[in-house]
C-alpha cells in the first residue's frame, strides 16, 4: 500500500487532548470528532488540510490519557497517516486498532518539511519526500497489522473473519 500527501509538521509531546480535546468526546461519532481533529495544538489544521495529507510530528506522539478518540478523530480527518520520532505506546496500539497507519522515522521527521510532499511504502517502510527527492526508513508494518488497516481497524478486521 502507498501512502502520498502534504505533509503537516508537529512539535514533540502532542498529546491526546491536543489531538481530540476532551470537551468533545460526549461523542463518539468519527465525523463529528474529525471537526475538532488537532484543534488544540494548530487550529487552523481542518480548514488546511485535505484527505491524504500526513501528520509528521516530533517525539511521543499522542502521549497522554488512554483516548481511543485521538486516532479516530485523526483516520475521520482523512489524514493517511502519521510519521513520528517516537509514539506513546498506547496510542501505537490504538492507531493500528483503529486502522491508521503510523511510522516510526528520526530521519524522516527531520528531513520534512512542512508542505512537502512525502510518500510511503507501507510494505518496505521507505519514505521518500517527493519535495527533496530524499528517502527514509522506517519499520515496515508487520503483515497483520497491515490486515488492520486494510480492514479499517481490529473491530472491522474481527467482522469480516466471523
Amino acid at each position: 500500500m502507498q501512502i502520498k500527501g502534504k505533509a503537516w509538521k508537529f512539535g514533540r509531546d502532542v498529546d491526546t487532548d491536543q489531538i481530540i480535546p476532551a470537551r468533545y468526546l460526549n461523542t463518539s461519532d468519527p465525523q463529528e470528532l474529525a471537526k475538532h481533529c488537532m484543534e488544540d495544538a494548530d487550529p487552523e489544521f481542518m480548514s488546511k488540510m485535505v484527505p491524504g495529507d500526513l501528520i509528521v510530528a516530533e517525539k511521543n506522539f499522542g502521549c497522554g490519557s488512554s483516548r481511543e478518540h485521538a486516532p479516530i478523530s485523526i483516520k475521520a480527518a482523512g489524514v493517511s497517516a502519521v510519521i513520528a520520532k517516537s509514539f506513546a505506546r498506547i496510542f501505537y496500539r490504538n492507531a493500528f486498532n483503529m486502522g491508521l497507519p503510523i511510522f516510526e522515522s528520526e530521519e524522516a521527521v527531520a528531513g520534512i518539511s512542512e508542505g512537502d510532499e512525502v510518500e510511503v511504502e507501507m510494505e518496505s517502510g521507505v519514505i521518500r519526500n517527493r519535495t527533496t527527492g530524499r528517502e527514509f526508513t522506517s519499520a515496515p508494518v508487520p503483515p497483520f497489522m497491515q490486515e488492520l488497516i486494510a480492514a479499517g481497524g481490529l473491530m472491522a478486521y474481527v467482522k469480516k473473519k466471523m
